[in-house]
């Protein structure tokens, strides 16, 4: 009987543990809004118009970053946790390209195209992350208060930024020998 009851506590105990790391995931908010991820949806099948969407969306993220830090209204309080939850939208949003520009590479499509303005998306992004890390005027502590996060978009940006740049060169090279799918072309849509 003891037993019993000890196995429906655990039960119950497990149970109520699992709902609330459930509660605590789905608090994780999109970092995109409702009518971005319609644009990204309406674009499902075009990939130039996704990863330019998706460009947009975190260079618009570093946009927001640097208005609120510059606007005298924000709290010194507020200031390093909007700067870290803007950093992570950053961050997750380009991780989203990443995983779109992984995708259309498996399908063999041609995103030559897009992937130029990614390249130059990436210039742009590590030249604003680098001078936020190297911001003089900001607090040390402060600064602790967002540091991971930044380290972490910074060599997510770098390393990507790298790995966009070659496969630039693998792209035009497999284009030579015609090995990309035409289908990105014409809009990407299947026939």
């Amino acid at each position: 009987m003891i037993s019993r009851m000890c196995l429906r506590t655990l039960a119950c105990a497990s149970l109520l543990l699992l709902c609330a790391s459930m509660g605590l995931a789905q608090r994780r908010r999109d970092p995109l809004t409702q009518a971005e991820i319609d644009q990204v949806r309406d674009a499902s099948w075009e990939p130039q118009q996704r990863l330019a969407l998706y460009v947009t969306f975190a260079r618009d993220r570093l946009t927001k970053l640097e208005a609120m830090r510059s606007d005298p209204k924000t709290s010194i309080k507020d200031r390093p946790q909007q700067t870290h939850d803007l950093l992570d939208a950053f961050l997750r949003i380009y991780d989203e390209l990443n995983d779109n520009i992984d995708t259309y590479i498996d399908r063999k499509d041609d995103i030559r195209k897009p992937l130029k303005k990614v390249v130059e998306a990436d210039t742009e992004f590590q030249a604003k992350l680098r001078a936020l890390k190297s911001a003089a005027d900001v607090p040390a502590e402060e600064a602790k208060q967002y540091e991971f996060v930044l380290t972490n978009t910074l060599d997510t940006v770098d390393t990507s930024a790298e790995d966009h740049r070659k496969l630039q060169v693998d792209l035009e090279d497999a284009a030579k020998h015609k090995k990309l799918n035409a289908a990105a072309k014409n809009s990407g849509k299947p026939e």
